[in-house]
């Protein structure tokens, strides 16, 4: 079982994730005796979240860091590849060995599993006196959000959607924690189960979190967080009044920003619910970091990730839109986002929930219902803020049957280089609404900056739904490591 390593480190070392000071190097049998060596084994979990394991080692952004940005950016459309970083990500050449992909497995189920140890460990430091029962609760809450986060991860890469059958091959869910040899046959015995049966084991996590959770800042998880991941999740699940119910709840709390460009200004705003806090002395680093990776090469950033042409030409998106003229710069070979700014000491945060995305889903659920009005109008809220006055709003008359089109399009926009597209992809593809991965401008083939203005794009990788490379192969490492009760390959692989 590839996370058993993981299991027997315990909590061996954390950073400053949150701004606090954790210990170091604490056994596990000492780990929770004190109300400070609890803070530290939680923050301990934001740190293997914000740079986590990559081939055996850390600071490659794995699995919060930029990689679940880019794993989900990288398998769509609109972000285009230029190295070889993501390239089996971006033309879908991936195998039960290769890195990216296994990197994600086994940096979530080690998350999970340390946030799994601390569950089973806080009822008995309550009992003991070492927390109050309401810091105890907060607790519960803070990890029981992190492993819904993680399994969800999972299953819209390594399943298929909910959308098409919930009955078929979800992935291991895993709801206790392995810290003794003793106790790996147990993990091994966990089963993929079925989507469906994840689905439900994700809301009982979240709906357990929201009761647990305080109200709270965006660094940490909080009541509207697991609200927000909620509303997510019931899109996937095409569960339209649930995402309605769950926006409602966080009406008089949040909103969207004036400026599009605020909820990525490292602080917090109306429009932050969770991001993964990111400082001088704790990030993922140069390899891992967000404004490493995305940002233009000529201001210090290595720029691996630019936006795709494909995108940027798209009639849907308005040349006067701010989300194009401020948040974004050009360099002799493309555009980049400006999103993400600290290519030095990459302190931007990667921000995991936004209440635009919470909006948005509200917007698709009630076209869903056939409420175009109510559809229309939060669909607006999102994209006119980013337009000048001088361009209309949309209209349910002047959109007709495109009110649908018009809410995913708007998704492409403002979620640009936020990884939410092959979510999307996934989610859609398995409905019927969409026949799979799009084409995207060809690996290495965008080298100029002529590409986004006029003429032929160079066009390859879009990936069916039926094909099996739809999603992800089980590592060939979990499958070998697992000898009592060994889980089944994705089919095809």
């Amino acid at each position: 079982m590839a996370l058993v390593g993981a299991a027997l480190l315990g909590f061996t070392s954390a950073c400053e994730v949150t701004e606090l000071v954790p210990a170091n190097l604490i056994p596990d049998s000492e780990a929770f005796a004190t109300g400070a060596r609890i803070e530290s084994a939680v923050l301990g979990v934001y740190e293997s979240a914000q740079r986590g394991f990559y081939s055996n080692a850390v600071q490659r952004g794995y699995p919060f860091g930029a990689a679940n940005v880019e794993q989900g950016d990288l398998r769509g459309e609109d972000m285009y590849n230029d190295q070889a970083f993501y390239e089996i990500t971006y033309n879908n050449s991936y195998s039960p060995v290769s890195a990216n992909n296994v990197g994600m497995w086994i940096s979530l189920y080690r998350m999970i599993n340390r946030l799994n140890i601390i569950l089973e460990s806080l009822d008995v430091a309550v009992t003991n006196g070492v927390i109050t029962a309401e810091a105890g609760n907060a607790y519960k809450g803070e990890m029981l959000f992190m492993r819904a986060l993680a399994h969800h991860e999972l299953l819209i890469h390594f399943a298929r959607p909910y959308s098409d059958d919930p009955s078929s091959a979800g992935i291991p869910y895993r709801v206790f924690g392995i810290n003794d040899v003793t106790k790996v046959p147990d993990g091994e015995a966990v089963p993929r189960g079925t989507v469906g049966e994840d689905y439900t084991q994700l809301l009982k996590d979240l709906d357990a979190a929201e009761g647990f959770l305080p109200e709270g800042g965006a660094f940490r998880a909080n009541k509207g967080a697991a609200i927000a991941l909620k509303s997510r999740i019931k899109l996937h699940m095409k569960d339209w009044a649930g995402v309605l119910a769950e926006y409602t709840k966080l009406t008089s709390k949040y909103a969207v920003t004036a400026n599009p460009a605020t909820p990525f200004r490292g602080g917090t705003s109306s429009d932050n619910i969770f991001s993964f806090v990111n400082s001088a002395a704790a990030n993922p680093g140069v390899n891992g970091a967000l404004p490493s990776m995305y940002g233009n090469p000529n201001l210090g950033a290595r720029g691996l990730v630019k936006i795709s042409p494909i995108i940027w030409r798209a009639d849907f998106w308005n040349a006067a839109d701010t989300r194009r003229t401020s948040m974004t710069t050009q360099s002799s070979t493309g555009i980049f986002t400006s999103k993400y700014l600290d290519a030095t000491t990459y302190t931007d945060p990667n921000v995991i929930l936004r209440f635009s995305e919470v909006v948005l889903n509200a917007s698709e659920a009630y076209a869903r219902t056939s409420k175009m009005t109510e559809a229309v109008t939060l669909l607006n809220s999102v994209r006119s803020r980013a337009l000048p006055v001088s361009v209309p709003p949309y209209t349910v008359d002047g959109l007709g049957a495109g009110v649908l089109d018009a809410i995913f399009n708007e998704r492409r926009i403002e979620f640009l280089a936020e990884g939410r597209r092959w979510p999307d992809i996934h989610r859609l593809s398995g409905e019927g609404l969409m026949p799979g991965i799009p084409l995207k401008a060809t690996s290495r083939s965008i080298t100029k900056l002529s590409f986004y203005e006029s003429g032929a794009i160079p066009m390859d990788h879009s990936l069916a739904y039926t094909s099996h490379l739809f999603v992800w192969p089980i590592p060939l490492d979990e499958l070998q490591t697992n000898i009592s009760s060994p889980i089944a390959q994705n089919p095809g692989y």
